[in-house]
């Protein structure tokens, strides 16, 4: 018997075919399941929040989209999540292994050497006082 495919085998027919399937189904049901739905903190706790100190950075003169919160963006990129907390020579290795530019370089050498910096909102502010 002839297949018209003869490029694959049934098995990774199947696959293929599962992989594309929820692109042409919907889910059964356009609601979302009411269990995957987080709760709310309790009285007795914290509220939960995405920015450690209540500030996204938004609505603010050098918030994100200004010029100085595009810089702040560019210098966190090239900080690796395992350089913290770290010192400066952590960052700098970090900021080096990342191929940083000058500009990232300089604002690690202006942080303070004894001071250990839990993210880079931390080194940010130290390193020539948060200015670009």
């Amino acid at each position: 018997m002839e297949r018209g495919n003869s490029k694959h085998g049934a098995v990774l027919d199947e696959q293929m075919a599962q992989e594309v399937r929820g692109i042409f189904r919907g889910p059964a049901g356009s609601r979302a399941d009411e269990s995957h739905t987080p709760e709310p903190a309790g009285e007795d706790q914290p509220q939960v929040t995405v920015a450690p100190n209540g500030d996204f950075g938004r609505g603010i003169p050098n918030g994100v989209g200004s010029a100085q919160g595009e810089a702040f963006s560019r210098f966190g990129s090239f900080l690796g999540r395992t350089a913290f907390p770290g010192d400066r020579s952590a960052l700098d290795a970090s900021a080096r292994a990342m191929n940083a530019p000058d500009e990232v370089l300089r604002r690690i050498a202006a942080l303070p050497g004894d001071r250990t910096f839990e993210n880079a909102a931390e080194a940010w502010r130290a390193s020539e006082g948060g200015t670009a």
